[in-house]
């Protein structure tokens, strides 16, 4: 594939050529600022905090029920990423719309998140179809590859340190800046880490359901076990139908609470999810919702995971 992947071991020099292709000053739109383009309003969230006001920033989706997984990019959508200085996308085909669009700006650098990441390919990933099982048919954490890396805090920390990293090049005045905004944020993300060290705790190995698993690494940091069926998971993520044997065993956990909590992505609402949902009220099992992107309202990067958090502790917590 011809997107530009930047991983750490290339970043150096990759940071120099865009320095002195853009001769430092150069860059930038009509009122000097530089501007960077991501694919969804998750990342935006994590350059936001690093780039500070001196950095315009978009997100292609930043609408909090669209799904990226099939979202169909527009001619703006690819002007935003040709007229930017720096585009971050996450990759592992994940938000294959976002790739197209940076293989459409070939003289703007990307960086990629999953590629930093260094959790697999994209030959190596099958969406749902790389989850090793346990001996009951559950998709098991450990091992698998999972495509949904802003809710890994160790690539989100990377990340954000190629961005210090780009952005300093591309603004020599303005580096000490975003150095100290990186800085800032790093120890955001310390803290965060923190919370989940404490949670896994507290957790000590309770399960759960989730609709989709796009919240795989902030469960495994959690300590908190998935016990979803594959074949659930699979369905709900592919936009296919769920096999009734599956449902039938995730309505059982949940129905007779031998689960903590749902942890449900409303981007990936179907009528069978919302059937989920409406046992675990019935039941008194809490619902944890945890979106692909920012809600409504909400930019910043740290707070928004802090809440989420927060609301796995709750259902933790729950007597």
């Amino acid at each position: 594939m011809s997107l530009r992947r930047l991983v750490p071991t290339v970043v150096a020099s990759t940071v120099a050529v865009v320095a002195a292709g853009c001769g430092g000053s150069a860059a930038g739109d009509a009122d000097g600022k530089l501007s960077v383009a991501t694919s969804t309003s998750a990342w935006a969230g994590v350059v936001r905090a690093v780039a500070g006001d001196s950095v315009t920033v978009s997100a292609v989706i930043d609408d909090p029920v669209a799904d990226p997984h099939s979202y169909e990019s527009t001619a703006e959508d690819a002007l935003t990423f040709t007229k930017a200085d720096l585009v971050v996308i996450n990759g592992g085909g994940y938000d294959a719309f976002a790739e197209k669009l940076a293989e459409q700006a070939p003289d703007v650098p990307v960086i990629d998140a999953f590629a930093v990441s260094g959790r697999g390919s994209e030959e190596e990933h099958d969406h749902g179809d790389d989850h090793a099982e346990d001996h009951d048919g559950h998709a098991h954490e450990h091992g698998a590859v999972n495509e949904h890396v802003w809710f890994d805090l160790d690539t989100v920390e990377a990340v954000a340190d190629e961005v210090v990293a780009h952005l300093g090049a591309l603004a020599p005045e303005r580096k000490a800046e975003f150095e100290a905004n990186g800085k800032k944020f790093a120890q955001g993300l310390a803290k965060l880490r923190q919370e989940l060290t404490a949670l896994r705790k507290a957790a000590a190995g309770q399960r759960v359901i989730a609709t989709e698993p796009v919240a795989f690494y902030l469960l495994d940091a959690a300590g908190l076990h998935d016990v979803t069926p594959k074949a659930f998971s699979s369905a709900i993520e592919g936009d296919s139908d769920v096999p009734v044997a599956a449902q039938a065993e995730v309505t059982r956990l949940v129905d007779r609470g031998e689960v903590t909590a749902v942890v449900h992505n409303p981007q990936t609402e179907t009528e069978v999810t919302q059937q989920l949902v409406a046992t675990a009220e019935r039941s008194g099992t809490p619902v944890v919702e945890i979106s692909e992107t920012l809600p409504e309202g909400e930019s910043d990067y740290l707070r928004w995971l802090a809440a989420e958090i927060e609301e796995l502790k709750t259902a933790v917590a729950r007597p």
